[in-house]
């Protein structure tokens, strides 16, 4: 039997098959992308679900003179993959392979690079006004966004300047009713009537002046082709509402579309998740908040818990079952979601806003204007801060301690272990004079038996750890952990010194005043980009202090960081164990 996969390098020889082979290249392509993705791990759901659609575009549009962007990017697998990255897509998301999003520089089918959700709509209007400036009117420009996503503010400005545009622009909703967790909001609430035929007459779509068409059976390559074609002769802004399923293809995705987003690794035959050892291990950062949360809300009545469209990733699900009254996902909205906390703080409520660090940055006047600068008591959890591993450069949360040092009001903290994040966040909500950040690692921790008694921690106090008489690391956060098994090496022990910082702001300059007349070296060690964070701080205090001894500083330097494992990048970045021991044999 023909396999038409095998011959497809380009959409050009995409563009050679006849109508009738597409349904059967659609299959080829679901198993290829089940197939590596079983083994070699990924985002899946997002790109089983867009297959016939992938297809149908690459088909009817002139790829890569018309212009095609992916909204977040988990779904462009098969648009990878049929745009030359067949031969080298066993290597997406591993170290020196591909991106796992969409990325400028990998592709020129790749026309913008996305991995925050929201952007492809003012990047595509962005794309077709400079089409029209230069004179060409018949290019097409393509977005394809999913409901979580169009739901955004973002979203929303890049259609309401579409609308009043005439630029050759065509949006394609991709409606599956999720994005990593179950869509929500209102808006997903008028979608489903929309598909049920029970939404009011006006159409939300074409009240923003768009040409629209759908829903359509996202699945149904023959009418994609027959639209799509119809939709390539009409000029000026037009939206496409395609419905599709996450996962479609592969059973246990479609039924378990929350953890088919990116499911590990799993057996391709019948879909079953390969378990990992059994053996007993350190809890997620993410289930220590989760669990803590609904201990503490327990007892506080005013705590509330509120998350941007992560309830499972950042363990907010907890609380949302329990009282689901105080828990809220407020769906892809990080803006709405801080200044939403920081109204309830006004009312003398407790809100505990988890955001992943990356998406964080996505809200920074509001955490600057409508927090920091009114000094309300907000606590901010932010996951996934440092290095995240495979989702790349999207995704690494390092720049937090410097853009949050510099804004007045706010504490920082970073917990070395699951105990210190639990008393902190019972600290925070015992009543604050301003907001803090407490921010902590992907993965796990280090202690097993972490649901221990709560204790309050002094705002501003570092922890020593362990007394020496040469050299003094000052560390901040979970990496700290890196210094304890190093020490636990080192043939002369008592020459080094540890030091928990805890806090990045208000930084301990007792405890550093006392490192500076009592060391000869100190090494600062942080999870976070070198400008701004802590070592500048410390080199800040030291000049202040006129400290002869030596600093240096182990964080990320001013690069952007690349997709791989967290072992691999850290040695990249030189933040690992043999890196610092290197320096140590220098020195010592």
């Amino acid at each position: 039997m023909e396999n038409f996969l095998s011959n497809i390098q380009s959409p050009a020889d995409l563009r050679k098959l006849k109508t009738e082979n597409l349904t059967k290249l659609a299959k080829e392509l679901r198993d290829f992308i089940i197939d590596i993705v079983a083994t070699k791990e990924g985002h899946l759901g997002a790109s089983l679900g867009v297959i016939e659609l992938t297809i149908a575009l690459h088909y009817i549009f002139n790829t890569p003179q018309d212009k095609l962007i992916w909204d977040v990017g988990h779904q462009a697998y098969g648009h990878k993959i049929l745009t030359g990255r067949k031969d080298i897509f066993e290597t997406n998301r591993q170290f020196g392979g591909i991106s796992g999003f969409p990325k400028r520089e990998e592709s020129e089918f790749d026309n913008f690079g996305t991995g925050h959700s929201s952007t492809s709509i003012s990047a595509i209007l962005g794309m077709a006004i400079a089409s029209q400036l230069k004179g060409d009117l018949k290019r097409n420009h393509i977005a394809v966004i999913g409901d979580a996503s169009i739901a955004s503010g973002m979203a929303f400005e890049g259609l309401n300047h579409l609308g009043v545009t005439n630029a050759n622009v065509l949006v394609i909703l991709n409606d599956n009713a999720i994005g990593i967790d179950p869509s929500v909001g209102a808006l997903k609430k008028y979608l489903t009537n929309v598909k049920k035929g029970t939404a009011k007459d006006e159409n939300i779509f074409e009240c923003l002046n768009l040409n629209y068409t759908g829903p359509i059976d996202g699945h149904d390559l023959e009418l994609l082709l027959v639209e799509l074609e119809r939709l390539k002769t009409i000029k000026g802004p037009k939206l496409l509402h395609v419905i599709t399923t996450k996962g479609k293809g592969l059973q246990k995705a479609e039924e378990n579309q929350v953890v088919f987003h990116a499911p590990g690794k799993f057996n391709k035959e019948t879909g079953e998740r390969i378990q990992k050892s059994n053996k007993v291990q350190a809890p997620k950062y993410q289930d220590v908040f989760g669990h803590t949360l609904v201990e503490l809300a327990q007892r506080n009545k005013k705590i509330v818990g509120i998350t941007p469209a992560m309830p499972t990733g950042s363990s907010l699900k907890y609380m949302m079952e329990k009282i689901p009254e105080r828990a809220f996902d407020v769906g892809i909205a990080e803006q709405h979601a801080v200044t939403l906390a920081a109204g309830m703080a006004t009312e003398g409520l407790v809100p505990f806003c988890n955001i992943y660090s990356t998406f964080l940055q996505r809200a920074y006047d509001q955490v600057i204007h409508d927090v920091a600068l009114q000094n309300l008591p907000v606590i901010f959890c932010l996951d996934r801060a440092g290095i995240v591993g495979q989702d790349g450069p999207t995704h690494h949360g390092v720049f937090d301690l410097a853009y949050l040092r510099c804004i007045p009001n706010i504490s920082i903290f970073s917990p070395m272990n699951e105990i210190e994040l639990r008393n902190i966040m019972f600290t925070a909500q015992q009543g604050l004079d301003g907001p803090i950040a407490i921010r902590y690692p992907r993965g796990r921790g280090v202690t097993m038996d972490w649901e221990q008694p709560f204790s309050k921690i002094e705002i501003g106090k570092s922890k020593e750890i362990k007394k020496g008489n040469k050299v003094a690391f000052l560390t901040l956060g979970h990496i700290g952990n890196q210094v304890i098994e190093l020490i636990a090496t080192i043939k002369n022990p008592e020459n080094l010194g540890h030091i928990d910082m805890r806090f990045l702001k208000p930084i301990d300059t007792e405890q550093l005043t006392s490192v500076f007349k009592n060391y000869e070296h100190v090494i600062t060690l942080e999870n976070g980009c070198e400008i701004g964070g802590l070592g500048s701080a410390v080199i800040e205090f030291a000049n202040q202090k006129n400290y002869t001894g030596t600093i240096k500083v182990f964080a990320v330097e001013d690069i952007f960081i690349p997709h791989g494992t967290t072992e691999e990048l850290k040695k990249i970045c030189k933040i690992d164990i043999n890196s610092i021991q290197n320096y140590l044999a220098d020195i010592l």
